[in-house]
C-alpha cells in the first residue's frame, strides 16, 4: 500500500472514530508544502465539502497568493483571518505592563503561531463540528522546529511521522502542483528558509535520523545530533493522534 493509500485510510478512520459524517477538517493554510498536502489529503479522505482552509496573515503575507491558489485548486471553502491587530494589541499590552522597550525574539517568533492556533479554534467553535489539523512533519518534529501550543497543537497530525521528502512524495501522489509540493520551507517572518537557520539540510537530517550518518559530513552529523538531543523535551510534549506509516516505529523517533 502506498503512503497516499495509508494516509487516506488513516484520516478516514480518525474522523469515523472522532466525529460523524458531517465533521469537517479545519486546516491552517500557509501556502507551504505541509498545509497544502494536509488539505489535499483531507479532501481525498473526506471530500472537499468537509474541508475548510483558514489563511492567517500577520499583516501582509508576501506569498499568500500560494495559499489562495491552493484553496482554489482544491475547491475548498476558506476564510482569511488577519491576526495583525490581535498581535499588535498583545505585544503592546505586554511591553507596557512589563516596561519592556523591545520584546524578545522568542516572543515575536512564537506569539503569532499561538495566535493563529487560537484563531483556528475560534473559527472551529463558530463553524461547529470541526477537527483541527496539526500540519507539522517528522523533520520539524525531530528538530523542535514548531511552537508549543501554536503550530504544534491541533486535534490530529497526519504528517507527524513523514520526513520532508515523504511529504513531497505524498503531495505529488495527491496531484498537487509541483511548485507547492517542492516549495522551500520558511516561517515567513525572517526571510530565511528553515534550512538556512538550521545549518544543515532536511536531506542530511533524514540521513542521520535513519542511521545513514556516514553519508553526511562529520561536523554536520554532530550539529544534527546535538539539535535532536536538545529538542527531545519538546517532542515528548506532543501527544496528538498521529498517522504512522507501516514502515515506521514511533519508538524510533
Amino acid at each position: 500500500m502506498s503512503i497516499k493509500d495509508e494516509a487516506v485510510a488513516w484520516v478516514k478512520d480518525y474522523f469515523e472514530k472522532n466525529g460523524n459524517a458531517d465533521t469537517k477538517a479545519l486546516i491552517g493554510i500557509s501556502g507551504g508544502k505541509d498545509s497544502s498536502t494536509v488539505a489535499a489529503l483531507c479532501c481525498a479522505a473526506l471530500g472537499k465539502d468537509r474541508v475548510i482552509g483558514v489563511m492567517m496573515p500577520n499583516g501582509v503575507q508576501k506569498d499568500i497568493d500560494d495559499s489562495k491558489r491552493l484553496c482554489e485548486f482544491l475547491g475548498i471553502r476558506n476564510y482569511t483571518i488577519n491576526i495583525a491587530e490581535a498581535y499588535k494589541g498583545l505585544s503592546e499590552e505586554i511591553a507596557s505592563k512589563m516596561n519592556a522597550g523591545k520584546l524578545s525574539d522568542q516572543f515575536t517568533s512564537n506569539a503569532p503561531a499561538r495566535l493563529r492556533m487560537a484563531a483556528l479554534y475560534g473559527v472551529a467553535a463558530t463553524e461547529g463540528n470541526c477537527r483541527i489539523s496539526c500540519n507539522g512533519n517528522l523533520s520539524e518534529r525531530l528538530t523542535g522546529f514548531f511552537t508549543l501550543w501554536g503550530d504544534g497543537a491541533g486535534d490530529f497530525a497526519p504528517l507527524a511521522y513523514l520526513f520532508v521528502s515523504e511529504v513531497v512524495q505524498l503531495g505529488i501522489e495527491l496531484g498537487l502542483p509541483q511548485d507547492l509540493c517542492r516549495k522551500a520551507p520558511s516561517d515567513g517572518m525572517c526571510g530565511k528558509t528553515d534550512e538556512d537557520k538550521y545549518g544543515f539540510t532536511y536531506d542530511e537530517l533524514e540521513k542521520v535520523a535513519r542511521g545513514n550518518e556516514k553519508l553526511v559530513d562529520g561536523a554536520k552529523v554532530r550539529l544534527i545530533k546535538t539539535k535532536l538531543e536538545s529538542m527531545a523535551f519538546k517532542r515528548r510534549l506532543l501527544n496528538l493522534p498521529c498517522f504512522v506509516p507501516s514502515d515506521k516505529n514511533p519508538k524510533d523517533w
